[in-house]
């Protein structure tokens, strides 16, 4: 359980540094067209669905306190996936201009793949409110 708070923090911490990071770093880039304003909102959706899904995470380890429903489990690590993939791939993809790297392009069809993760996620949620109840 302290580990996966652990991996929660971290996850926070760095939601919030990559959040600012593209709040001011990356908006001063824009007149310099290495970064598009459409780039540059990705760059902030992909730092607030990593907040929202490691909020998510924790809130799944505090309902699971006694690690006895296996269904939040599996809500843990479908959150934990679909940050890597949904909010990974858009990081990537919306600075690949700035680190020089258009190849990145590829990550375009991983980005859904991570919303497909945060949906099976937050069904296990729902599922495992309903075989408590």
């Amino acid at each position: 359980m302290n580990k996966s708070f652990f991996t929660i923090g971290i996850l926070g911490a760095t939601a919030v540094a990559l959040g600012a990071l593209g709040a001011h770093a990356l908006k001063n880039q824009l007149p310099t067209g290495l970064i598009t304003q459409d780039q540059l909102n990705g760059f902030d959706t992909a730092a607030r669905y990593q907040m929202y899904h490691a909020l998510a995470m924790a809130l799944v380890l505090m309902l699971n306190k006694d690690n006895a429903m296996k269904i939040l489990h599996w809500a843990y690590r479908f959150l934990l996936i679909g940050i890597f993939l949904f909010s990974g791939s858009l990081y990537f993809l919306c600075t690949r201009n700035l680190l020089g790297a258009d190849w990145l392009k590829f990550l375009g069809p991983v980005t859904p793949l991570g919303g497909l993760f945060f949906m099976a996620g937050w069904l296990c949620l729902a599922f495992a409110a309903l075989k408590k109840s």
